[in-house]
């Protein structure tokens, strides 16, 4: 029965997590303003005597103090996502995820909050060449998305040895599943794909789709956040860790796995051709993580591959979309 804060608790990742948390027998606390998240996402759970919504802002102190206040843990989830949108935007973008971000620190350091656990990104490893990624070697950052989920892990290492605070972050690579909005002009990659096909549209793939990811089920990434939460290992925290599962699926690979998945409900997606554009800016060639210090520090073991986790991703995408 801890008291849990989870900001952008209405997205799609927070939201899994609230359910989660929720199943567990937590009381949960949301802070989102909805400018990403869906009131859909939470509607289940508005009747819970164990779940409190607060409609805020990150950006705004108030909001932050109200909602960590009496909090043991939080999970911070609220940011702007999307490489393409910080380009467009790099302002709102620092806002929500700098500023918004140093909010919530300051608030949860002055509510004495017991462990602070945030989403940081694959995007910090920037121009790094070298694979698989490996949490202490970086490159420059390739946008200003990638900046301020880099900021945020120097802000929480400060805080961490100037306050004592507890801190952990968590190193997201491409994360897809249940929930995530295949609508809107930065749609990710997989949701995005899925409506094509069910819509017999051809999915445009940036580049000759060799391009590679280390796609991320949704169910790992609510395993790393409950052992950052509960691990007792004094050396786990502090830390920061990549979050995924440790093998790389190029686009060409995942169209295909999408076509063949997505072709048990209708035969005729597996016909669709796929399209080629430019390649977009900001975007790195290959992503693959080295999980093995999240396995030896938090015992960490992903159970969902890219195969297991799209054949999941799948059926909830064809009875809710």
């Amino acid at each position: 029965m801890h008291k849990i804060v989870v900001t952008g608790g209405a997205g799609f990742i927070g939201s899994n997590l609230v359910e989660e948390l929720l199943k567990l027998g937590n009381r949960v606390i949301c802070l989102d303003n909805f400018s990403t998240g869906k009131r859909e996402n939470i509607q289940s759970y508005l009747d819970n005597p164990h779940f409190i919504l607060i409609e805020g802002d990150i950006r705004n102190m108030n909001d932050c103090r109200k909602a960590v206040d009496g909090a043991d843990f939080v999970l911070h989830q609220a940011a702007l996502g999307s490489v393409p949108r910080s380009i467009k935007d790099p302002v709102t973008t620092n806002e929500v995820n700098v500023t918004g971000f140093l909010n919530m620190l300051v608030a949860s350091r002055d509510a004495k909050v017991k462990r602070f656990i945030y989403a940081a990104s694959s995007s910090t490893y920037g121009d790094s060449l070298s694979l698989p990624k490996v949490e202490e070697v970086i490159g420059r950052p390739l946008s200003p998305y990638a900046i301020t989920k880099y900021v945020n892990e120097l802000y929480a290492d400060v805080f961490a040895k100037t306050y004592g605070m507890e801190c952990i972050g968590l190193r997201y690579f491409n994360v897809f599943g249940r929930r995530q909005d295949p609508n809107g002009a930065y749609a990710a990659v997989i949701p995005l794909f899925v409506k094509k096909l069910m819509n017999h549209e051809s999915p445009v793939i940036n580049g000759d789709g060799e391009y590679s990811r280390d796609f991320t089920y949704i169910d790992n990434v609510i395993q790393m956040n409950l052992l950052a939460m509960e691990t007792t290992n004094p050396k786990a925290v502090n830390q920061v860790y990549n979050t995924a599962y440790g093998e790389r699926t190029t686009l060409n690979q995942l169209v295909a796995y999408l076509k063949e998945y997505l072709g048990e409900f209708d035969p005729a997606i597996r016909k669709i051709e796929t399209s080629y554009g430019s390649n977009r800016a900001g975007d790195i060639p290959h992503s693959l993580a080295n999980i093995d210090k999240a396995k030896q520090l938090l015992e960490y073991n992903p159970r969902y591959n890219i195969r297991d986790g799209l054949k999941e991703a799948v059926q909830w995408y064809w009875k809710n979309l």
